[in-house]
C-alpha cells in the first residue's frame, strides 16, 4: 500500500501542473472578450476574472462524480487499476495540455480529460480482459459508451451552432447600433443591457452554482425550475437600471457587462472544469482511502465511487488559489490569448497563421456564395446596409488602458451574451457542451460579421481557425492514443514504467518550456511597432529605417550561415536555414506593412519623399527573395550529393562572403544608430563586390571550358553570385535613401 501512496503523492503533483498548463489553455475563454475590448488596463481584468475563478471552486464539488464515473464503471475495476488509469490520464493531460499552450493553441480540456480517461480505461480493460476468460465484447460493459458519444455529438454540433449563432446575432446588432454605437446607445442600450445582465446572470446561476455542492438542493431545485422567472425578472430589472444610468449618468453600460460576463464565464470555468484537473487525483484519493479501510485493498471493487461523495473544501480552495497564480504569472496564458485575439481583431495587421489551401479553398467558396445573395438584395438596401458597417477607419478609438483595442466593447459584450446563452442552454438540456468550442466559435462568428475578415486577411484567419478545430479534434486522438499507451505500460512493467513516465513528462515539460522561449522571442521580434498607433511621421520614418537596420543584420546573420554550410557541406545547416527562410520573408513583409501606414501618415508637402518608400519596398522584397534563393539553391545542391566546391572557388566564395558580409553589417549600423557615416567607406564593400564577382565569373568561365567545373555545380556558383550581387545592389539602395533622408532631416 505505500506505493500506492506514493503514486497518490505523484497524481496530486501532476494535479498542481495540470492546473498550470489548463488555466494556461482556457483562460482564454474568459480572458478574449475583456482583453481584446481593452475594457479595463489589465490588472483590473484579472482581477475581475481572479475573483470569479474563487467563487467558482466553491460550487465545483458536484463535478467531480464525472471523474470517478462518467466515462467508465468503476464497479469493474481494483484500487490498483484505478490507479494505473488515473497516473496515465494525469501524465497524458499534462503534457498534452503543455504542448498546445507552448504553441499557443487553445484546446479544450474537457475533450482532453475525457478522451484521456477513455483511452487508459480501454486500454485496463483490454488488459483484464487479456489476462481473464473474456472477449472484446466485454469491452462494452466497462465503459460509458452513452457519455462518450453524448460528448462527441455535442463537440461536433457545438462548433456549427456556435458561430452560426454568434455571426447572425453580431450581423443584426452591428445594423442596429453600427460601429458609432455611443450614438444610439442612449436609445436602445437599456434593453440591450437588461438582456445581457439577465442572460449573464441565469448562466453564471445555471452553469457556476449548477453542480455546487455546498447550495441546498431545494435552492438547486428552485434554480432548475425557475428559468423564465429568472430569466424576466432579470430584464425588466436590469433594463430599467440601465436605461436610467444612460439617461443620467456618462457611464458606458457596456464596460459593466463585459466586466460582469469575465466574472460569469471565469466562474462557470472553476465550477464546471475543475475536474478536469482535480477530479482525477481526487477520485484515486477515495480510492485509497476506502481500500485501504477494507480487508482486501488490492483486490476490492470500487462501487461506493459510483456514490456521491463529500469533497474537502481544502482541495478546492488550494486549486482555486493555484488557478488564480497561474493566470498572473503564466506567460503562456498571454500567448493562448494572444492567438484568439489575433484572429478576431478588426484591423489587418501581423498574422499569427499563413494561409493554406483549404482555407483558400473555403474562402473562394463562401465568397462565391455571397456574391450570390448580394445580387438578390435590393441596391437601396445594401448602401444602406453598407452605411450602417462603415467603421470609420479615420475614427481612433482608445481603450481603458490607453491602447488601441482589438475590437470594440460591443463586440466583446455580445461575444459574451451569446456564449452565456449557449452554455447556459445547453446545460439546461444536460449537452455536455465545452466551453472552449462555444466561446471561441462565437468570437469567430462575431469578427466575421464586423468584418474583420477583410480580403486582406480572411485567407490567414480562416486558416487560423480551422487550425484551431483540427487541433480539437487532434487533441482527441492523441489523449485516447498516449493515455492508453501509458496505461499499457504502466499496467505490465508497474513501478519501472511509473517512474520512467514521470521522468519522461518532466523531461518534455522542460523541453517546451525552451520552445515557447524561442518562439516568444521570435515572436516579439516578427511584431514590430504597429505604426497605425502613432502619429507622428518623423517618429514612423525614423522607425522604419531602425526596423530595415535589424533586418539586413538578420539576413547578414543568415546569409553567412548559408555561406558555411555551402563550403563545409552541412546539410542539416542548410536544411534549417531553409525551414527558417519564412521568418525573414515575414521581417520584410511587416516592415513593408509600417511603410504603408508611414505613407499615411506623410502630409501633403512630405509627398516627395514618398517615392523612396516604393523604392524601399522593392528593396526589401528584392533582399529577401535572394537570399531565399540562395539557401534553396545550397540546401538542393547539398542534399542531393552532388559534388562540391572545387578548391579555387571556395576561395572566391569566401572574399564574396567577406564583401557582402561588410556591406550588410555596415549599412545595418548605419540604419540602426541613424547618425552621419562615411557614405564612401561604406560604398567601397559594394565596389569591390562588384569587381569581384565580375572577375569570377571570367574564371568560372574557363573552368567550364577545360571542363574542372560540371554543370550542376556551374549553376550553383552562378547563381549564389548572382543573388549576392542582387543583394548588393539593394541594400546599395536602401543606404542610399537612408542617406538622403539623413542629409534632408539635417536640412531641416
Amino acid at each position: 500500500m505505500d506505493w500506492y501512496l506514493f503514486v497518490i503523492v505523484v497524481l496530486f503533483g501532476t494535479a498542481v501542473l495540470d492546473l498550470m498548463v489548463g488555466v494556461a489553455n482556457d483562460a482564454v475563454n474568459f480572458l478574449n472578450s475583456a482583453v481584446g475590448s481593452r475594457v479595463a488596463p489589465r490588472h483590473v481584468i484579472m482581477i475581475v476574472a481572479s475573483l470569479g475563478l474563487l467563487a467558482g471552486v466553491l460550487f465545483s464539488g458536484g463535478m467531480m462524480e464525472v471523474a470517478r464515473k462518467g466515462i467508465f464503471h468503476p464497479r469493474y475495476f481494483t484500487m490498483p487499476e484505478l490507479m494505473f488509469i488515473f497516473l496515465a490520464v494525469m501524465l497524458t493531460d499534462v503534457v498534452l495540455l503543455d504542448l498546445f499552450n507552448t504553441f499557443g493553441m487553445p484546446t479544450s480540456t474537457t475533450v482532453s480529460i475525457v478522451f484521456s480517461l477513455l483511452g487508459a480505461a480501454v486500454a485496463v480493460s483490454m488488459i483484464k480482459i487479456l489476462n481473464g476468460d473474456g472477449t472484446l465484447l466485454d469491452l462494452a460493459r466497462y465503459i460509458n459508451t452513452g457519455k462518450v458519444l453524448a460528448i462527441i455529438t455535442s463537440i461536433l454540433l457545438s462548433v456549427g451552432i456556435a458561430f452560426c449563432t454568434g455571426a447572425v446575432i453580431q450581423f443584426f446588432v452591428r445594423m442596429v447600433f453600427t460601429f458609432d454605437y455611443p450614438r444610439y446607445l442612449r436609445r436602445y442600450g437599456g434593453l440591450l443591457g437588461g438582456m445581457a445582465l439577465a442572460v449573464i446572470t441565469y448562466f453564471a446561476l445555471l452553469k457556476g452554482a449548477g453542480h455546487a455542492a455546498i447550495l441546498p438542493a431545494h435552492v438547486l431545485t428552485w434554480i432548475k425550475t425557475h428559468t423564465w422567472t429568472i430569466l424576466l425578472g432579470g430584464l425588466v430589472f436590469f433594463t430599467i437600471l440601465f436605461q436610467l444610468l444612460l439617461w443620467f449618468s456618462r457611464i458606458n453600460i457596456l464596460g459593466p457587462i463585459v466586466l460582469v460576463g469575465t466574472f460569469a464565464l471565469a466562474m462557470a470555468f472553476a465550477a464546471n472544469d475543475l475536474v478536469n484537473f482535480i477530479g482525477v487525483p481526487i477520485a484515486s484519493f477515495q480510492a485509497y482511502v476506502f481500500a485501504r479501510a477494507s480487508d482486501a485493498p488490492l483486490t476490492m471493487t470500487m462501487e461506493v465511487l459510483e456514490q456521491p461523495l463529500p469533497i474537502n473544501i481544502f482541495f478546492l480552495l488550494a486549486a482555486g488559489a493555484v488557478m488564480v497564480g497561474t493566470l498572473w504569472l503564466s506567460r503562456k496564458t498571454r500567448t493562448v490569448t494572444k492567438t484568439e485575439v489575433s484572429l478576431g481583431r478588426q484591423d489587418e495587421g501581423f498574422e499569427r497563421f499563413e494561409s493554406s489551401q483549404l482555407a483558400r479553398i473555403v474562402l473562394r467558396m463562401t465568397t462565391g456564395v455571397f456574391e450570390n445573395v448580394v445580387k438578390i438584395v435590393p441596391g437601396t438596401a445594401r448602401t444602406w446596409m453598407r452605411a450602417r458597417f462603415e467603421t470609420g477607419a479615420g475614427r481612433t478609438v482608445v481603450g481603458a488602458d490607453g491602447k488601441v483595442p482589438e475590437f470594440d466593447l460591443l463586440r466583446a459584450a455580445i461575444n459574451l451574451i451569446v456564449s452565456s446563452a449557449l452554455i447556459a442552454w445547453g446545460t439546461s438540456m444536460k449537452l455536455p457542451l465545452s466551453t472552449t468550442y462555444v466561446t471561441f466559435m462565437v468570437a469567430m462568428g462575431t469578427s466575421l460579421s464586423d468584418q474583420a475578415w477583410g480580403l486582406e486577411s480572411a485567407a490567414y484567419r480562416i486558416s487560423g481557425v480551422l487550425t484551431v478545430i483540427g487541433g480539437w479534434f487532434f487533441t482527441a486522438l492523441l489523449a485516447f492514443t498516449i493515455s492508453s499507451l501509458f496505461a499499457l505500460a504502466i499496467g505490465y512493467l508497474h513501478g519501472i514504467a511509473i517512474i520512467g513516465s514521470v521522468a519522461l513528462v518532466a523531461y518534455m515539460i522542460v523541453r517546451n518550456l525552451k520552445v515557447h522561449r524561442h518562439r516568444e522571442m521570435a515572436t516579439e521580434e516578427l511584431e514590430l511597432l504597429d505604426l497605425k498607433r502613432v502619429s507622428d511621421a518623423g517618429f514612423a520614418v525614423r522607425t522604419c529605417f531602425e526596423h530595415t537596420g535589424r533586418f539586413l543584420g538578420v539576413v547578414r546573420e543568415y546569409l553567412d550561415n548559408c555561406f558555411e554550410g555551402i563550403l563545409t557541406r552541412d546539410r542539416k545547416l542548410l536544411k534549417r536555414l531553409r525551414r527558417e527562410t519564412s521568418k525573414v520573408q515575414k521581417w520584410s513583409n511587416t516592415i513593408v506593412s509600417n511603410i504603408f501606414k508611414t505613407l499615411r501618415l506623410l502630409q501633403h508637402e512630405q509627398l516627395k519623399q514618398a517615392d523612396n518608400y516604393a523604392h524601399v519596398v522593392n528593396a526589401l522584397q528584392e533582399i529577401s527573395e535572394s537570399l531565399r534563393d540562395i539557401i534553396m539553391r545550397c540546401h538542393v545542391h547539398t542534399s542531393n550529393l552532388h559534388a562540391g566546391l572545387l578548391p579555387s572557388q571556395r576561395k572566391e566564395l569566401q572574399r564574396i562572403r567577406k564583401c557582402i558580409d561588410g556591406l550588410l553589417s555596415d549599412t545595418s549600423s548605419a540604419l540602426l544608430n541613424q547618425s552621419p557615416f562615411e557614405y564612401r567607406d561604406v560604398a567601397a564593400h559594394f565596389i569591390n563586390l562588384k569587381a569581384l564577382v565580375e572577375e569570377c565569373d571570367r574564371r568560372q568561365v574557363d573552368r567550364i571550358r577545360n571542363g574542372t567545373s560540371k554543370t550542376r555545380l556551374s549553376v550553383l556558383f552562378y547563381g549564389i553570385n548572382n543573388a549576392c550581387m542582387k543583394i548588393g545592389e539593394q541594400t546599395m539602395q536602401l543606404l542610399t535613401i537612408f542617406s538622403e533622408t539623413l542629409h534632408l532631416g539635417q536640412k531641416n
